[in-house]
């Protein structure tokens, strides 16, 4: 048995024993604006639901343990003490994965996530339409648990509106738990899928994904790539250069076969079979490979 003090080991060792010994994790997607009404859309792991009357969630945005910075998301909710809680299931969690990438200040992640801001009926938030259960909320109270860095600020908020997605429930009107399909996270890239198991999903760079509103639309229209995969080829750092490409080309046979036959359909479906592999580079060689 390891025994540890807490005060003993670093802030982001600690937090990797915590969030690998506590999960999985439900994942809050919050959505917010801040106070010139710009959006932004972030994940949190540490979220739960914590009364039904009222109905009350909690998450909490740490402070970053690099520079002990705050996130967009608590600022906006200290701002306007308004948010939605979308909750990720396994369809969208490439995109949720992207989101989290730390883009600037006023940068869209719905946009660069390639997901659907949808209005709410109440707060100024917007829902994520992908989400099959949306919840707006308005912040009844917040929190901060510590000044450091690593230090997480509770936001309490309580539920007035509640969005479900027909397609999730049963003949009773109860949400299926496999229809659903809900995610959750754990430690490193690890995630656990509803009747599924373990995945792990790449975590988006330190650098900034290039979004999935930098595809052309000739990829996302073909109709061939589901959020998932445009989730991982937005995560990419930088595209092939045309050298690079033209290797590829050079060393393999099959986009060869692809490029001569002349067809678009089987191109797509090489590269999304790249992506399956978690191949994204690759997958966007072929996508952009000229005969």
């Amino acid at each position: 048995m390891v025994t540890i003090n807490p005060k003993d080991i670093g802030t982001v060792k600690l937090q990797g024993y915590l969030q690998s010994a506590i999960g999985p994790r439900p994942i809050a997607f919050a959505s917010t604006v801040d106070k010139n009404g710009k959006p932004n859309l972030s994940p949190f792991s540490f979220f739960n639901v914590f009364s039904a009357n009222p109905p009350i969630l909690v998450f909490s945005p740490a402070r970053r343990v690099r520079d002990n910075s705050i996130k967009h998301t608590l600022v906006n909710c200290e701002a306007t003490k308004q948010v939605v809680i979308n909750v990720v299931n396994y369809d969208i969690v490439q995109q949720m994965s992207l989101s989290s990438t730390e883009y600037a200040d006023g940068v869209n992640e719905f946009d660069k996530a390639g997901l659907t801001a949808l209005p709410s009926d109440v707060v100024k938030p917007y829902r994520v339409a992908q989400s099959p259960v949306q919840m707006e909320c308005v912040v009844n109270q917040i929190i901060p648990l510590g000044t450091e860095g690593g230090a997480g600020n509770l936001i309490i908020c309580e539920v007035v509106r509640i969005h479900i997605d027909e397609a999730v429930l049963d003949a009773n009107g109860i949400i299926d738990p496999a229809k659903i399909d809900l995610v959750s996270r754990l430690g490193g890239n690890w995630y656990s899928r509803a009747n599924k198991g373990l995945f792990e999903v790449e975590k988006p760079l330190a650098t900034l994904g290039i979004g999935v509103d930098e595809i052309p639309d000739f990829i996302i229209e073909s109709g061939v790539f589901n959020g998932n995969d445009l989730g991982k080829l937005g995560n990419v750092e930088a595209l092939p250069s045309e050298e690079e490409i033209t290797i590829f080309v050079k060393q393999n046979f099959e986009i060869k076969a692809v490029l001569s036959a002349d067809d678009e359909v089987k191109k797509f479906k090489l590269a999304k079979e790249y992506l399956d592999k978690n191949e994204s580079l690759t997958a966007w060689k072929v996508l952009l490979a000229k005969k």
